[in-house]
């Protein structure tokens, strides 16, 4: 399938996404609320068949988070970008680890290192850090270091 044959299928599906302009991939914007029901339906859309995240991660723009969701499809070898706007002040979205079990240790990651709450996570704990660094979030901009002092 072609970009712009998955755009028109993923406007379909969900009529709110916007979509980034260039790019080899398509990029597309979603809510936070709609990410779960489009997740879904990538993954189980014959048509498109997305049955692999190969990529979950996390950026910080200092008004806001953005989360990045990188997706496959060893079918039909189309890959697309989903991007979900998050509050800065309680960044939350929904699991991904029920569709795709590779989301379970990217989201406990991220959890860890931006502090986003993955809703419904099965097991969401630190993975890296020692304890006791629960909360501390280490790769927020507004993390601040006071042993090696780094200040973004």
């Amino acid at each position: 399938m072609q970009n712009e044959e998955l755009k028109a299928t993923i406007t379909e599906l969900l009529p709110a996404a916007t979509f980034e302009e260039g790019g080899e991939w398509v990029n597309v914007q979603v809510e936070a609320a709609d990410w779960l029901a489009l997740a879904q339906a990538l993954r189980n859309n014959p048509a498109l068949n997305f049955d692999y995240l190969f990529c979950l991660t996390c950026v910080d723009w200092k008004t806001h988070l953005t989360m990045v969701y990188h997706l496959s499809s060893t079918q039909y070898r189309h890959n697309m970008v989903v991007k979900v706007k998050l509050d800065r002040n309680k960044p939350e979205v929904e699991t991904l680890s029920a569709i795709w079990r590779t989301a379970e240790f990217h989201e406990r990651e991220v959890y860890e290192m931006f502090g986003v709450n993955f809703l419904n996570h099965p097991d969401l704990r630190l993975l890296i850090l020692p304890d006791g660094w629960e909360g501390r979030n280490p790769l927020r901009k507004d993390f601040e270091d006071p042993i090696n002092m780094i200040k973004l």
